[in-house]
């Protein structure tokens, strides 16, 4: 193991890096291309490169801003500042999903406040003929959710959730997906550092956390068809509060499941059956 590798590892935990051997490697691995724990060293124009990824890194960027690219589930997204970061606590998001459109037929599929469209891209990768799509805001988000859903089959579109409601006709969809801003308005003046860095558009959820969810509970379910599922993620604290949300607005069978790590995670609610 080489020694710019091993002051690398030094610089990256006095920074407060939480996995600083972790990152190291992957920004050696970034620059050179080479295993840190098999090279002798990088070249002068590498180091000097290195150097520079790992100021960014010590100032608590976050690694995936600095690597242009992030993994999720089986397939690797385009990120990079502006985004929020795929989280592999959104993965449990996404196979609960797709889970509940299994044997459906070309279903009709929404991703709100998608940011990198990484849970519409991976339904449409799990449900071949599922109708996608991907619904953001944000200027800076644009380049990344298009350069990742172009050639896919998946369509994006740029508009304002809180709006774009009124523009779709009522039971026209089959499922809905979002990742939207949960945090509370004193979480958004704790954040940890990489989470700093990363859009305030994506994170700030009102005073309580809750203002997206009153959003899909109170608007969304006339676009959905009967039968139709809301399938939203949360933070681990939020729960009850969502279930008691969707309650008050008529949605029918509403469960949480727990991400890989324990914690609360996704809340899913059924739009209720036409009754005769």
């Amino acid at each position: 193991m080489n020694a710019v590798f091993q002051t690398l590892c030094a610089r990256l935990k006095a920074a407060g890096v939480p996995d600083a051997r972790f990152d190291a490697a992957q920004l050696y691995r970034f620059v050179t291309g080479r295993d840190p724990r098999l090279d002798d060293g990088p070249t002068p124009a590498e180091a000097v490169r290195l150097e520079k990824l790992a100021a960014r890194r010590s100032a608590r960027e976050p690694l995936q801003y600095l690597l242009g690219e992030w993994d999720f589930l089986d397939f690797t997204l385009k990120v990079g500042p502006g985004v929020l970061c795929p989280r592999a606590d959104t993965e449990v998001v996404c196979e609960s999903a797709i889970a509940l459109l299994q044997g459906g037929q070309a279903p009709v599929v929404l991703d709100l406040c998608a940011g990198t469209g990484c849970l519409g891209l991976g339904i449409a990768r799990s449900c071949p003929g599922a109708q996608v799509t991907c619904v953001e805001k944000s200027e800076a988000v644009w380049p990344y959710l298009t350069a990742n859903t172009t050639g896919t089959g998946v369509r994006a579109v740029q508009a304002d959730v809180f709006r774009w409601y009124q523009t779709l006709p009522p039971d026209s969809v089959d499922l809905i997906v979002s990742n939207p801003p949960y945090l509370t308005a004193a979480e958004m003046k704790a954040l940890m550092p990489e989470t700093a860095h990363e859009p305030a558009m994506a994170l700030d959820g009102g005073a309580d956390g809750l203002d997206f969810y009153r959003l899909l509970c109170s608007r969304y379910g006339t676009v959905l068809r009967p039968g139709g599922w809301l399938v939203l993620e949360i933070g681990c604290a939020q729960a009850q509060e969502v279930l008691a949300l969707g309650a008050a607005y008529g949605w029918q069978k509403g469960s949480c499941r727990k991400d890989y790590g324990g914690n609360d995670r996704v809340i899913q609610l059924q739009k209720p059956l036409q009754t005769t």
